[in-house]
């Protein structure tokens, strides 16, 4: 590690902060929370030690290390998770799956209260109920909850415009506030009753409800035993969130599957002893077990997550006073982070262990399926080795007008968005398929050689034949990239024969120096990946044609010195394009505002013959 960073962190301060690790071009590597902060970062430049900090990406990239001091140990967990969402750094875990449940929002300050669905949980002094993890049903018990406690659930715009009560009113469902029919103080008995439903305080209900279902059973009413069944089941999937807070009967427990830096995460969660829900995730990490569990913590709770009254771990985190700390704030109560060592939190652990070490195993399973697909293809071409990285283009036009390729990317048979890339063709070759296909693989390769984010595919599939292919080549060819990179042309299935007889063809791969296609199998493993690495570049173009299309242009938008002020001169003095087309020199160079230069260019730009390139 670079030596100035032991200079610098010997003068870092001594209480709770944030540090960054940054490498040669400042870019942020690793980003931490920390309790002591001289004594966290001095921890990773420890020769020897117990090895947990010895972190060697920080060894061998990092060049430099930021701090930012906060007043208390929370501040510093909530900096943290800032500035990983800012800086995106290298080596701290991104999970991509933010999503909050539904809450419930009351705000008594209102003139006439409702409750209103939202995800986000705000500091602005209304009551929120929730997060329940069931969206049917927490909206299904609304329409209960308005069947026992009847309140208003139109928008302010329909409320205040309102003469008259709605059908919601004839049926029960609300007492139309909107005009006055029901008094502030009635109005509060039936919000008081709502919120105490919410709360959990459901028991009175449930067996007047439960009472009812049987009395209509016992009738041979069954559709509508059915209806007050599903009722109660709604009621208490509602209410079960806030029942739990109350008894603290739940647990989630975390698992952690290691094969050198790939990580399977199983995070499940028990509701009442009973497994809920398990949620599985794969990622690359060289952090050690307390830094990885502690992030994985972070970012399973973000946002409005639900926390329980027990974790379980397989390791105590880095920092766990921190970490209890905010998840007992969330929570609004005790939290617990807990190794058990026996009883029925260690089966629980295990089981998320197990799960985990499954969720690896499934996962080893489809990359070794991408593999074997790569391999098959490469067998299939007559390449020395599988391609591992593959590009494909793809070409989108309409008669020649909004012409635009793509390209798309797939690593091990799996997309890389970060690769995709988009082109609009140039007007020269926006009517000619083939050298629209040689402009987009020139200008994809030329990416790869001039950007240090991207690389050259070891295999680039061109969406076409023989003709496709060909240009190809040659603009391979042309940027000296011969041997650096297979090529190979992917036509789809067609029909042949005729009449009754008529059955397609294969997918057919096309490749340099063969005349005759190769035919893929239908549904082999190759196939597959070719079609979907096709399917894909197919998709990506015509979305980004579409978008072309849509825009509105003109012919002015090419004319050097006219934008969008000078074009709509022009059409004002002038009234149509037709009628611009057709003014003489002298007669656009009078208008006002436009300088004599750029009226010549107007005119010659107007004059010259119809879908001529410029």
């Amino acid at each position: 590690m670079d030596p100035r960073i032991a200079d610098k962190v010997a003068r870092f301060p001594d209480g709770p902060g944030v540090y960054v690790f940054r490498d040669a071009a400042g870019e942020a590597l690793y980003v931490g929370k920390a309790a002591d902060l001289r004594a966290r970062v001095r921890s990773y430049l420890k020769p020897g030690g117990d090895g947990r900090f010895q972190l060697r990406f920080l060894a061998a990239e990092a060049h430099d290390v930021e701090f930012v001091a906060t007043a208390t140990e929370q501040e510093a967990l909530l900096l943290e998770n800032t500035v990983i969402k800012k800086e995106q750094p290298r080596y701290n875990l991104k999970l991509k799956d933010d999503k909050s449940f539904l809450l419930l929002r009351l705000d008594r300050r209102e003139p006439w209260p409702w409750y209103r669905l939202v995800r986000r949980r705000q500091d602005d002094g209304a009551a929120y109920f929730g997060p329940f993890a069931s969206a049917k049903a927490v909206r299904r018990t609304l329409r209960l909850l308005h069947k026992i406690a009847p309140l208003r659930d139109c928008g302010d715009h329909v409320f205040h415009n309102r003469t008259r009560p709605c059908i919601k009113h004839q049926i029960g469902r609300c007492p139309a506030p909107c005009v006055g029919l029901v008094t502030r103080e009635a109005y509060d008995v039936l919000l008081d009753h709502s919120v105490r439903i919410l709360r959990g305080d459901v028991g009175p209900v449930l067996g007047e409800l439960r009472e009812r279902m049987q009395a209509a059973a016992a009738s041979l009413e069954f559709e509508r035993a059915q209806a007050l069944k599903d009722q109660v089941q709604a009621l208490q999937l509602v209410a079960e969130p806030q029942a739990v807070v109350a008894s603290a009967g739940d647990e989630d427990a975390l698992g952690l599957h290691r094969h050198g830096d790939e990580v399977a995460v199983a995070f499940l969660q028990f509701r009442g002893g009973a497994l809920e829900n398990c949620r599985r995730v794969q990622l690359r990490s060289q952090l050690p077990a307390d830094l990885l569990v502690g992030e994985l913590l972070g970012r399973f709770y973000e946002g409005d997550r639900y926390v329980p009254a027990t974790v379980l771990v397989p390791t105590l985190p880095a920092e766990a006073a921190i970490i209890t700390g905010w998840l007992q704030h969330k929570r609004g109560g005790r939290v617990e982070l807990h190794v058990p060592q026996r009883g029925d939190k260690r089966r629980h652990l295990d089981l998320a262990l197990q799960n985990a070490e499954l969720g690896d195993a499934l996962a080893a399973d489809a990359a070794a399926r991408a593999r074997a697909a790569a391999d098959r293809l490469g067998a299939v071409l007559g390449l020395p080795e599988a391609p591992r990285r593959l590009h494909c283009l793809d070409v989108s036009t309409m008669q020649g007008t909004s012409t635009v390729a793509s390209r798309v990317c797939f690593v091990d048979g799996q997309p890389q968005k970060d690769q995709y890339r988009r082109f609009r063709i140039s007007k020269e070759h926006a009517g000619d398929d083939f050298a629209a296909m040689a402009e987009a693989v020139r200008r994809s390769l030329q990416l790869c050689l001039e950007r240090d984010d991207e690389e050259l595919p070891d295999l680039l599939v061109v969406d076409g034949g023989k003709g496709q292919l060909a240009v190809a080549e040659r603009a391979v060819r042309e940027l000296g990239l011969d041997g650096d990179l297979w090529l190979c042309g992917l036509a789809k299935s067609r029909l042949r024969g005729i009449g009754d007889a008529r059955a397609p063809t294969a997918e057919r791969l096309f490749v340099p120096g063969r005349d005759e296609p190769i035919p893929l199998g239908d549904r082999a493993a190759e196939t597959l990946l070719v079609a979907a690495l096709r399917d894909e570049a197919h998709r990506f173009a015509i979305t980004y044609h579409r978008q072309q299309r849509s825009r509105i242009t003109s012919e002015l938008d090419d004319v050097p010195g006219v934008g969008p002020s000078r074009r709509r001169a022009l059409l004002r003095r002038f009234g149509s394009l037709t009628a611009l087309r057709a003014a003489s020199l002298a007669e656009l160079r009078a208008t006002p505002g436009l300088p004599p230069a750029v009226a010549d260019a107007v005119f010659a730009a107007l004059q010259a013959p119809r879908g001529a390139g410029s």
